[in-house]
């Protein structure tokens, strides 16, 4: 029996590490100011170091409403599990939260409706085009999607004086 693919590669996530890091670099400094993004800093479960993910968001009343596309199988989420402290970097600010799963299917819906995901474009027009044309359609479909994948909200710890 030959080897999967994977196993066969090994080698390109290593090679792409130090490209990998660069692009991160560079780009945390736009998304971590872009409105509709959060850098969600979360303790790894296994060995408790900082990570870091960069997530589409919505903001609603302080909260940070972020939901996690590759269902449970997400390190960031499953790192929520463990630990629900967390450090969000939005607008170039850190601020401490706590992670809350929704787990309820009719709070998900009603969460997603109230504030429907769109990320915003980074282009004036394409942005506007996006939430007239587009919306409709898409929160019907965000609201079927929703039901099986995990709703996180985060709560904003306010800063002590």
């Amino acid at each position: 029996m030959r080897e999967p693919l994977a196993a066969r590669f090994h080698f390109v996530p290593r090679a792409l590490r130090g490209a990998h890091a660069v692009l991160i670099a560079t780009l945390r400094s736009y998304f971590s100011r872009a409105p509709g993004w959060v850098l969600l800093t979360t303790r790894g479960r296994r060995t408790g170091l900082p990570r870091e993910v960069l997530l589409p968001c919505a903001r609603t009343n302080g909260d940070i409403i972020v939901i996690s596309t590759y269902g449970t199988r997400s390190d960031w989420f499953r790192n929520l599990r463990k630990e629900p402290q967390v450090e969000v970097t939005a607008r170039g600010r850190r601020v401490p939260g706590r992670a809350e799963i929704v787990d309820d299917v009719f709070h998900k819906r009603a969460i997603v409706s109230a504030n429907p995901f769109f990320p915003a474009a980074p282009f004036g027009p394409l942005n506007a085009l996006a939430r007239t044309v587009l919306r409709p359609p898409t929160a019907a479909a965000l609201r079927r999607w929703v039901t099986r994948r995990p709703v996180v909200v985060i709560r904003l710890v306010p800063a002590r004086a």
